[in-house]
């Protein structure tokens, strides 16, 4: 195995100064409270036929044609951070050359070791730009690419969109607009009384879904040997049978899927702890409003919302789909204004108080696939439903230094099934409730699937402190 770089020289227009946007604003307080890096990676295979100097071609293209991989983070006149981006510079598209001996499954796991390690590292000392490129050569062809951005450059679906110049993703074949917004212009834009006053309408609504907070969502820390000596664990949990009774009580409600999993998710939690109505943070994507589907950049945002959780599951549904299009259409604002709408309330409270519980919907490829399904002939029966039951599984994973949710729920991109991947602060959550809390998921959903009276919380009492 051997290593070198391949220097590609790059210049564009749209170079300049400005705030970070209020996406960028988001995520940088999320980088700062978790320690992470933040960024977005993936390993790809490679079609025959394609080359170093290919990738490499391409890559320069992009830095070309996106301001936003030129982009650093620097200091503004007010002492606050800001975009710079640079007219012109290199960047190092980084090949690892296997020999041919090596077996092909070596090179691909390769591929997804490289990803992993991207994904969790800084890209200081690594380069001086926010994303990274790794070729993998074997026996004479570029087989595999690595591609990475930070999540201060782009979302995830900044990201797909970006890997069209690369010819891989799932959007791969997709025009870009060539006229969206470009990160700069985004940030100037926000600063306009007309935009402004959509940060101030977010805020009255913010206000009524702060102003009654508990100091934390599930309480004051209770467990403070938490779980096998640590105190935040991430774990998964899939169900196939989950996804399919999703998909009946969708049919049924005439809802989205999106709603229907936030109902669920929201029943199972306030099964386990006992927190209704929950008021829970969702990480909304802003790409829905005008002009922005297009955007390099990060567009995605936390908001809140409360959901009573009384009644039938159905009932839920219902409340929750007016719920949730009401938190997503107030998911774009100035975080800074959310810091002092955050501080007067806890002074007039008395006392801080804080939101710690968080829902991502992650998916992308899979959820119109979902919506179709809705509309297929195909009957999801109580039989068929029971049938995938075997297939679920439930996993810890390992433990985390830090996280600022007690509880984080991330509902990520698999087919076939409702994949959950989630971080526990368990000095307040104990291990029968988290593991009652994720087979409530299941176990809410197959019910109301073919039982439109099904209870919600019902007759079901939360879990007891078990051993944590």
């Amino acid at each position: 195995m051997r290593e070198h770089r391949v220097t590609v020289p790059f210049s564009g227009p749209g170079a300049g100064t400005a705030p970070l946007t209020w996406g960028q604003k988001a995520i940088m307080r999320d980088m700062r409270a978790t320690g992470w890096p933040h960024n977005n990676s993936g390993a790809h295979p490679l079609p025959e036929g394609v080359t170093v100097a290919d990738l490499a071609a391409r890559l320069g293209e992009m830095m070309c044609r996106h301001p936003a991989l030129r982009m650093r983070i620097g200091v503004g006149d007010d002492g606050e951070p800001c975009q710079v981006v640079v007219p012109s510079g290199e960047i190092d598209v980084e090949v690892t050359a296997f020999d041919d001996d090596a077996d092909p499954a070596e090179v691909r796991g390769h591929s997804h070791k490289v990803w992993f390690e991207w994904m969790m590292t800084p890209f200081e000392g690594h380069t001086p730009w926010l994303v990274r490129l790794a070729v993998l050569e074997h026996r004479g062809r570029a087989a595999h690419l690595v591609f990475a951005v930070n999540h201060l450059v782009a979302d995830g679906t900044g990201t797909l969109l970006l890997m069209t110049g690369l010819g891989v993703g799932e959007l791969a074949d997709r025009e870009l607009d060539p006229d969206a917004i470009t990160g700069l212009d985004l940030a100037r834009r926000e600063q306009t009384p007309e935009v402004r006053r959509t940060s101030d309408g977010a805020m009255r609504y913010w206000e009524q879904r702060l102003r009654d907070l508990p100091r934390a969502t599930f309480g004051e820390p209770k467990y403070p040997e938490g779980r096998l000596g640590h105190r935040y664990w991430h774990g998964r949990f899939s169900s196939p049978a989950a996804h399919l009774a999703v998909l009946a009580i969708a049919r049924r409600t005439r809802t989205d899927t999106a709603r229907v999993l936030l109902a669920v998710l929201a029943i199972a939690i306030g099964r386990a702890t006992g927190v209704d109505p929950l008021t829970t943070n969702v990480i909304v994507s802003n790409r829905f409003r005008p002009g922005f589907a297009d955007v390099i950049g990060t567009l995605s945002q936390n908001s809140v919302v409360t959901l009573d959780l009384g009644g039938t599951v159905d009932e839920v549904v219902a409340r929750t789909r007016h719920a949730a299009t009401a938190a997503w259409m107030r998911a774009y604002y100035d975080p800074d204004q959310l810091d002092r709408l955050v501080a007067r309330l806890d002074a007039e409270r008395g006392h801080p108080a804080e939101v710690t519980c968080r829902i991502s919907d992650l998916r992308f490829s899979t959820r119109p696939d979902a919506e179709e399904l809705l509309a297929d002939d195909d009957p999801v029966t109580e039989q068929r439903v029971r049938a995938e039951l075997p297939r679920t599984s439930l996993s810890w994973d390992g433990h985390l230094d830090a996280m600022p949710d007690q509880l984080f729920i991330s509902v990520e991109d698999r087919p076939g099934t409702v994949h959950l991947q989630m971080v526990f602060d368990m000095a307040v959550l104990t291990t029968d409730q988290v593991e009652t809390m994720l087979h409530a998921v299941e176990e809410v959903a197959l019910r109301a699937a073919f039982d439109p009276t099904a209870p919600a919380i019902g007759p079901t009492s939360p879990a007891a402190p078990g051993s944590s």
